[in-house]
């Protein structure tokens, strides 16, 4: 599984696999933090004191703690799009309703599990509370090329607006069903799942 964000977030791209595994500290630590002390109480200091590095490679890697978020976000995606691939292995090749579980439950189990992701997920919530649409276009983008071989579907416009309008309809559902239940209140993640299956059938079907 891939630990590195696209260089594009950061200063400097590690090269060596020492500098690569230091980011990949730096990362986890930033993740850890988030949930103790939210995105405010985050400093860049305390993020190298838990990675247990040098204050300077912090800044090699980031010039500030929303860059390092944004990194985290970027590497949540990274992690995200392998765990839909790996869940799909086994699945039907052009069975949309195995795709649209994978994507729903791998987000689900994402936010319930992983360290720091129901703060920054992928991007959304940076500064924390906002919600900016740019991140839904990169997942619907990232689901239109992950998905369009094992759906049989050319990635072209028409599939993407339709992937874009299910994330952002799912971002909306799982949103409020976290706001009900700190866990996700099922019955508001069962309408939410009805909801896109209903909407996905007129295109996919």
């Amino acid at each position: 599984m891939s630990s590195v964000p696209q260089a594009t977030s950061l200063r400097r791209a590690p090269v060596q696999r020492r500098s690569a595994e230091r980011l990949t500290r730096i990362l986890d630590a930033c993740a850890d933090l988030l949930d103790e002390v939210g995105y405010d109480g985050l400093s860049t200091r305390a993020v190298a004191e838990r990675a247990g590095v040098p204050i300077g490679s912090v800044y090699r890697f980031f010039g500030n703690k929303r860059q390092m978020a944004d990194a985290l976000a970027q590497r949540n995606l990274e992690r995200y799009s392998e765990r839909v691939t790996e869940r799909l292995k086994g699945a039907r090749r052009g069975d949309w309703r195995a795709a649209m579980d994978a994507v729903l439950d791998e987000y689900l189990a994402m936010k319930q599990t992983a360290p720091g992701f129901s703060l920054v997920d992928f991007g959304n919530q940076i500064p924390v509370g906002a919600r900016h649409a740019e991140p839904n276009h990169r997942v619907a983008d990232r689901l239109t090329d992950l998905l369009s071989d094992y759906l049989v579907r050319e990635p072209d416009d028409d599939l993407r607006r339709t992937f874009l309008i299910a994330v952002e309809t799912a971002d909306t559902l799982v949103q409020l069903a976290f706001r009900v239940d700190p866990e996700g209140d099922p019955k508001v993640i069962d309408e939410a799942r009805e909801l896109l299956r209903a909407y996905l059938a007129r295109t996919l079907d």
